[in-house]
């Protein structure tokens, strides 16, 4: 009896981290993104800005974060996950460091460690107030559209759809919907969970999804996810919006473009369809992508199903 109240006591007493990640971030391969080389002399050098801000204050959270941020650009994205770890033991109740861990576990496939962390910053954020999150990686405008809670809820969403568990993906986006306050994470935000409401409820109760969803929306980013939802409202032609993407499967819009489309023939009945366009984007260079990482689980779902 003694020694099991010592090993619950030191239970206790271990930092929150140890106990947020599986062997999923040991035994995780990862692949560097195929940067431009003005690309990667930019995230370098705000890499290096990144080192020198913690250097002055190593317990700022903000530098914390932002080290973790610049490193994961550069493809370090198990070191950028070591950092959020390093950061949650300084700050345990600020929900960054579970929001910016757990997009990085979905970057290395480690869902079910993602799913854990942004529950636990959903814990984090209740009965506060939201907060834009300022972009990494600037928009043509260098207006952010995002914040910590529909980001939160966005990348919830996301990890449960790619583990197949639709309904609970649809539910995060939910609650997402009702965080998300501009047209770029309006229709983000409504893509997926036209999709997981599709694939849990079917095609009536996801129709109610995209219906509210306006002709002339300011889009500064997320023109991709537009056209989708369009595709959706029967509004754009499939096939034709396929031509977008011809043989290229090299840029992040045409990975999200991509997987949205062949997504939409597999639930229509072109699986034969899907699973080339699926193929095509997992022959492309964008792993750390949600397309790219959206059509890898299609494959190998339809791989696990033929064993």
């Amino acid at each position: 009896m003694k020694t099991l109240i010592l090993v619950l006591t030191l239970t206790l007493l271990l930092p929150v981290a140890v106990f947020a990640t599986s062997g999923c971030l040991e035994s995780a391969k990862v692949k560097k993104p195929n940067l431009s080389a003005n690309t990667a002399g930019l995230y370098k050098a705000n890499l290096v800005l990144a080192e020198v801000a913690i250097l002055k204050d190593k317990n700022n959270a903000d530098a914390i974060i932002w080290l973790g941020r610049r490193n994961a650009y550069l493809g370090n994205y198990k070191k950028a996950i070591k950092i959020y770890a390093d950061g949650m033991k300084k700050h345990p109740n600020d929900a960054r460091f579970y929001r910016h861990r757990g997009h990085r576990f979905i970057s290395i496939r480690c869902f079910d460690d993602a799913i854990s962390d942004f529950r636990k910053a959903v814990k984090l954020i209740e009965g506060k107030p939201d907060v834009v999150e300022p972009d990494g990686l600037p928009n043509a405008r260098n207006i952010p559209t995002s914040t910590l809670q529909s980001n939160i809820w966005y990348h919830l969403g996301l990890a449960y759809y790619l583990k197949g568990e639709f309904k609970k993906a649809a539910e995060a986006y939910r609650e997402g919907l009702l965080v998300s306050k501009n047209p770029d994470m309006l229709v983000a935000m409504t893509n997926w969970r036209y999709i997981a409401v599709r694939r849990s409820k079917g095609k009536v109760a996801a129709e109610k999804e995209v219906s509210r969803i306006a002709d002339d929306l300011d889009i500064i980013e997320n023109e991709a996810y537009y056209k989708l939802v369009k595709v959706y409202q029967g509004k754009l032609n499939a096939d034709k919006l396929l031509k977008e993407i011809s043989s290229d499967a090299n840029n992040l819009s045409n990975a999200s473009l991509g997987y949205g489309l062949g997504n939409w023939f597999l639930m229509n009945g072109g699986k034969e369809k899907a699973f080339e366009i699926f193929r095509l984007i997992t022959g492309g260079d964008q792993w750390s992508s949600f397309g790219y990482i959206a059509a890898e689980a299609e494959l190998n779902r339809q791989k696990n199903a033929r064993k």
